[in-house]
């Protein structure tokens, strides 16, 4: 019978020889043994041995001879309860990271302003109470939708899973699964693959929020964030509204203020163009060129006055030296003048004969008169000849 028996214990004193040898004494409250798992049995073990482990070793009892002592010799060795799970939950995590359930591609990103929230959770509890509270607070115009899931025992993982279904086909914005604290077998339903398997597979992205923020479990690794608690797991998926309305009363007064500072370069762009149009304005040349022709003209008469002043002076000038050369004015003085028939001055008594006819020209009218003598005169040269 010693030859095959099954122990349950707690693991103390564990020791790793260099040979490949595990020592250890397994022990409970009332005895405790020694034990012994020789390097060629190792390879059944899924695990590393560690002080205040409970497990269950399989093997044989002996007696050690050099010291008299009964130890079991172990061919095998399996984590008891916690353990065990812990085991499980170990195998199911590797299997599905190698499946790239784990991968942050396939992550989706979590809406920041949502309009329906939906909560897979238990209907009692301080979980779905915290959502509800800490949700409303920060946004009481959020609708949450709860579907009220079994969170613990043999029907949860299948109420979870019918849970994330159902709010997938409602169509809610965002989807929070999780539950309170306890122990790894209370929460042990959000380790399962099912679950796992229809957070992977949900269209709307998932919020984990499983226990204390020391727990771990599958859901978490696989949805799209994790929330430590239940309670930050709403304050992550509602947007705090008075923090919004702050944040737009600073994006309103920064936009009036921008707003008026375009509109008053555009003003001044404005007025800048009106000058210009006004200058530019078929009214406005035609005022130009009235201006510069009125100038025009007044300059030209200026110039035109100067001209003929000019004239009139030199006219007076020509005046005055025509009259000291004009026959009228040494007939003013006394003086005539003779011209034959055709009016030609005569200025020569070569120039007519005895009996011709002549005009005298004198101050005040003319004579006719008859030649009936011409007395040529001596006219003396320069040397007095």
């Amino acid at each position: 019978m010693l030859q095959s028996v099954m122990v349950r214990g707690e693991v103390s004193n564990c020791k790793y020889h260099p040979s490949g040898h595990i020592y250890f004494t397994l022990k409970d409250a009332n005895a405790a043994i020694a034990c012994v798992m020789f390097s060629a049995d190792r390879k059944g073990l899924r695990f590393r041995m560690e002080g205040g482990q409970q497990v269950v070793v399989s093997g044989r009892v002996d007696v050690y001879e050099r010291d008299g002592k009964y130890q079991i010799y172990v061919r095998q060795i399996e984590l008891d309860g916690a353990g065990v799970l812990y085991e499980k939950y170990e195998r199911l995590k590797q299997e599905l990271e190698e499946r790239g359930m784990f991968a942050a591609q396939y992550k989706r990103p979590i809406p920041k302003y949502i309009k329906t929230l939906g909560v897979v959770t238990a209907s009692t509890g301080a979980a779905v109470q915290d959502i509800i509270n800490i949700a409303s607070r920060r946004n009481p115009y959020v609708q949450i939708i709860l579907y009220p899931a079994v969170v613990q025992g043999e029907t949860a993982a299948a109420s979870i899973v019918n849970g994330i279904r159902a709010m997938e086909r409602m169509g809610v914005d965002l989807i929070i699964v999780g539950r309170g604290g306890g122990s790894i077998e209370d929460l042990w339903a959000f380790n399962e693959e099912p679950v796992a398997q229809a957070i992977f597979d949900c269209s709307i992205p998932i919020i984990s929020a499983v226990g204390h923020e020391t727990d771990t479990t599958i859901a978490d690794f696989v949805a799209d964030l994790r929330a430590p608690t239940p309670s930050a797991a709403a304050e992550l998926a509602v947007y705090d509204v008075a923090l919004l309305k702050d944040r737009l009363s600073e994006y309103s007064y920064t936009l009036q203020h921008m707003c008026r500072r375009v509109i008053e370069r555009y003003r001044q762009e404005l007025e800048h163009y009106g000058v210009r149009i006004r200058y530019l304005s078929p009214l406005n040349t035609v005022r130009m060129k009235r201006t510069q022709a009125l100038s025009l003209e007044e300059h030209l008469q200026n110039a035109m006055e100067r001209r003929l002043n000019d004239y009139r002076h030199r006219l007076a000038l020509y005046v005055e030296q025509m009259k000291g050369l004009s026959p009228l004015d040494k007939l003013n003085q006394g003086y005539a003048y003779v011209s034959d028939h055709t009016g030609k001055t005569l200025t020569s008594v070569a120039q007519t004969a005895v009996g011709e006819l002549v005009t005298v020209h004198v101050k005040d009218g003319t004579l006719d008169a008859q030649v009936r003598d011409i007395s040529p005169e001596t006219v003396l040269d320069a040397n007095g000849k």
